[in-house]
This record gives C-alpha cells, sequence and structure tokens, in this order.
C-alpha cells in the first residue's frame, strides 16, 4: 500500500464526546486547508440519520471549533455519510461496506470505548472492509501490558503493520 492517501474516512464513535469536541473542528479545519477531500462515514450505535450528524457537527464547530466556517462546513457536510448500528452485528458491517462503495484504502478511525477495539476490529475484517486499510485507535491502548500485546495481536491479526 506505501504512502497512498486514504479515499475514504470512517469514524467509529461519530455522535461520542471525541468527536464533537476533538475531531469534527480538526476535519473543519483540514477542509479550510485543503487536505480533506474524502467521504467522512460516521458510524454509531445510537438510531440517528445523517441529518442529525450534520446537526451534531455544526453544533461541534459553533461550542469548540471556533465556529462554524460556511464554505467549509458545506464541504463537510456534503462528504458526511451515516451507518446506524451496533458495533457486534455483522449487519453494520455489511452496511458499511456498502456505503464505502469503491473505496480501496479506507481510514478507520476508533473514538469508542477501549473494550470495543478488539470486537470492531475482527468485524472489520470479518467483512472485508479491512482490506487495503489503516486504522487509527484512540488512546488507551490496553488497561496493561497484557492487554495492550493482546490488542496488537489482533490489530496485526487484521492490519498489515
Amino acid at each position: 500500500m506505501g504512502d497512498a492517501l486514504a479515499d475514504a474516512l470512517v469514524l467509529f464513535g461519530a455522535t461520542g464526546d471525541l468527536a464533537h469536541k476533538k475531531i469534527f473542528p480538526a476535519l473543519q479545519s483540514m477542509i479550510q486547508h485543503g487536505t480533506l477531500d474524502v467521504p467522512i462515514i460516521g458510524v454509531a450505535r445510537e438510531g440517528k440519520s445523517v441529518e442529525h450528524l450534520r446537526q451534531r457537527t455544526r453544533d461541534s464547530l459553533e461550542t469548540f471549533g471556533g465556529g462554524v466556517d460556511e464554505s467549509a462546513f458545506a464541504k463537510l457536510s456534503n462528504l458526511l455519510r451515516y451507518v446506524e448500528g451496533d458495533y457486534q452485528n455483522e449487519g453494520t458491517f455489511k452496511q458499511l461496506r456498502h456505503t464505502l462503495g469503491s473505496a480501496q484504502r479506507p481510514l478507520f478511525y476508533l473514538a469508542i470505548p477501549p473494550s470495543l477495539f478488539p470486537t470492531v476490529v475482527e468485524c472489520l475484517g470479518q467483512s472485508g472492509c479491512a482490506q487495503g486499510a489503516r486504522v487509527v485507535v484512540e488512546k488507551p491502548f490496553g488497561r496493561d501490558l497484557a492487554s495492550a500485546q493482546a490488542l496488537n495481536r489482533t490489530l496485526r491479526k487484521i492490519f498489515d503493520e
């Protein structure tokens, strides 16, 4: 895969606190700097819609992003997609695979509780979503050395280092 750029960004935990406080403001900044122009697929367990995600993004930018840049927000809104489902449900990952469309180098960002990292990573692998993909896990990386090593084994089983 080398240095090929991601062709989709998948954000697990899209309606959570981390996305609200940090990730969406960062995405607006990336758009302002011309470094983000791929579909952004939010995945969350709550029964929401892409419209709800757009409103939550606007609120995030108003509250934590220094304000809404209407031009950047319009582009960000256009890039947003949404997949609702349980992280342990095979159907969620089938829907994600469908929503990824022709993307071949997605970047998965796990802004979810660390206890869900292994489950989501394994489901990404089983669904075929992980092929050609990269993954970012939010800290903490395990509770101790043994759990960190176990998570590392799970990640290396599904994703290339």
